[in-house]
């Protein structure tokens, strides 16, 4: 199985949560995308943009953070982060 957790913070406190659980056969990648389009859905956002920062701390952290340049529209909070707790071995 595959999980990821999604937290949206403002002044340093969490405001809202989800996890989105994946257990079909795609690619760790497919999953990701799937997740984050999930993620965005439930909290009405748009999708972010993923710049080489976010692509470098989600492969060595298994977590990224989205912030205000990551999105084009304009966000009511300071940061979405996003993080694997599962993964299938």
């Amino acid at each position: 199985m595959f999980r990821l957790w999604a937290k949206i913070f403002k002044d340093n406190r969490m405001l809202q949560d989800t996890c989105i659980a994946d257990e079909s056969a795609d690619t760790r990648t497919h999953k990701v995308f799937h997740a984050l389009d999930e993620i965005c859905r439930q909290f009405d956002l748009s999708k972010p943009v993923w710049l080489d920062k976010n692509i470098s701390d989600f492969k060595r952290h298994k977590k990224t953070r989205f912030t205000q340049d990551n999105f084009i529209e304009s966000v009511e909070f300071d940061y979405l982060e996003i993080h694997v707790i599962e993964e299938d071995t």
